[in-house]
């Protein structure tokens, strides 16, 4: 009878490359909502390369004015998306806090200024009319760069300043702005006494009311947090 061998196989260990590492899965999660962040700039440059090319052939501009309506709600959506996504898996980060508000100014900005020049200009006779006048947008650019450079001040001094209730109610309200004006225009749905140009006119001016006014919670903020640096830098 042949000899039988009661040992036991050996148990083979996993090799190091095989090993889970937790850490994996936190990196993934801090990349994702910035990686979001990064899409909605793209999505910002096509947004406006429809504006750009679209709107220059009359027969397309329909076509193209609509595209970008939803290019810019999509846009908005992952603005919404990656905030949740940061806050959901507790990866804020100074990337974040610092692009996320730069990004959406790009887009929201952007589109502005765009709905402010030809050919929505309501100063050309015959031109898509948006009931945004340059002024309009000298008032949100003023805000938005004001904000902007406290905020940069704040964080270079390692103080985290991100958006507050009021800075996404005036994201949340030039968001549905941006789009309703460009589709009432493409659309031409903005007749005399139609309800869609006093839907448009009414969101154009609670816009320009609600972005200025959203300033002053983020400047006496900013101020109290500027007072609590030391000058040689870090916080009293």
């Amino acid at each position: 009878m042949a000899a039988t061998n009661s040992e036991s196989p050996p148990i083979l260990q996993p090799r190091e490359a095989d090993r889970y590492d937790p850490r994996m899965k936190d990196r993934v999660r801090a990349w994702i909502p910035n990686a979001i962040t990064m899409l909605r700039l793209v999505v910002a440059a096509g947004f406006f390369v429809a504006l750009a090319v679209g709107l220059g052939n009359e027969r397309s501009t329909r076509l193209w004015g609509n595209i970008a309506v939803w290019m810019f709600i999509f846009a908005a959506i992952t603005d919404v998306v990656d905030g949740y996504l940061a806050r959901r898996w507790k990866v804020v980060s100074v990337f974040g806090r610092v692009m996320d508000p730069v990004v959406d100014k790009v887009l929201v900005l952007g589109a502005f200024i765009f709905l402010a020049a030809p050919p929505f200009s309501a100063s050309d006779p015959g031109t898509l009319m948006t009931a945004i006048a340059p002024w309009m947008v000298v008032v949100i650019l003023s805000r938005e760069l004001l904000v902007t450079s406290v905020r940069g001040v704040l964080e270079s001094e390692g103080i985290a300043f991100g958006a507050d209730r009021w800075g996404k109610l005036k994201m949340f309200v030039q968001c549905v702005t941006a789009p309703v004006v460009l589709f009432v225009a493409v659309n031409q749905l903005g007749e005399p006494g139609s309800s869609w140009r006093w839907i448009r006119d009414g969101l154009v001016w609670a816009t320009v009311a609600v972005t200025a006014s959203s300033a002053l919670p983020y400047l006496l903020r900013g101020g109290r947090l500027l007072k609590s640096v030391k000058p040689g830098g870090g916080t009293r």
